[in-house]
Parts: structure tokens; sequence; C-alpha cells
């Protein structure tokens, strides 16, 4: 992880036809509670969509979050258009409704980390600290 000026800046998005949005609200209000930009996507988000903001963005992470069972497929997408656009450097984690049997191939194909239902908003707040890289000066 690099040396960035500036707070932790992460792209908050609901990839496919999702339409629950409340756990992803959740999460993006307690990052950005925690000294993060955060810049939340809304629903319905493409992949190249998504991974088009946190270019934009200049954003340090995406955060996922999919309820819809479309995690192997959009997932994987997100990674693939971040590989072929040159910003591997943008971490993705994500979390939602995932089997457990899947999380071992999501972190394979290059998702950082997965949470699932029961991870306290500290849980996921202090992972992206711990993870997505420090801030100048820490």
């Amino acid at each position: 992880m690099g040396v960035a000026a500036g707070p932790i800046r992460v792209v908050v998005a609901k990839p496919g036809l999702d339409g629950h949005d409340r756990g992803a609200k959740v999460i993006a209000r307690a990052l950005r509670d925690a000294g993060m930009e955060v810049i939340y996507t809304g629903l319905h988000q493409t992949p190249e969509q998504i991974v088009d903001t946190a270019i934009q963005e200049d954003a340090d992470a995406i955060g996922l979050s999919i309820l819809s069972g479309a995690h192997n497929t959009l997932f994987a997408a997100v990674i693939a258009l971040l590989k072929e656009r040159e910003a591997e450097d943008i971490l993705v984690f994500g979390g939602g409704i995932i089997p457990e049997g899947d999380i071992a191939p999501l972190k394979e194909k290059g998702v950082a980390e997965i949470f699932t239902p029961g991870a306290t908003t500290q849980s996921i707040v202090d992972w992206v600290r711990a993870n997505v890289r420090q801030p100048a000066g820490a």
C-alpha cells in the first residue's frame, strides 16, 4: 500500500440488479464517520460504471455490496476491468449474502476481503484502515 496525502477514498457500490442498499449505506456512513471520503454510487451500477467512478474519483478502494447472488460474476468483472485499465492498485472488498464456499474463489480472483452478515461496522473500518493505505504522516 502506498502512502498518499489526505483521507482514504472509498467507492461504495451496488452492482447489478440488487435493489437493497441499506447495508451499503450503513457501511458508507461508518467509513465516512471514521474520517474516510466515501463516494456512494447508488443502485444498479454496472462493473464499468463502478470502475469508471473509482478511477475518476482517484479512489483507494472499492467496496461492493451484493445480495442478489451474482457476486461471482460481478466481482470478477470489476477485478478484470481494473486490471484492463491498469488500476489494480485500487483494492476491492465486498460484502453481503455470499456463501462461505464462494469466499476463497473470490479472493483467488483478487477480492481482498469479504464481509458476511454479522460483520460489525467497526471491523470493516478497522480492516480498511489496516489494508488500504496509511494516510500521510501515520
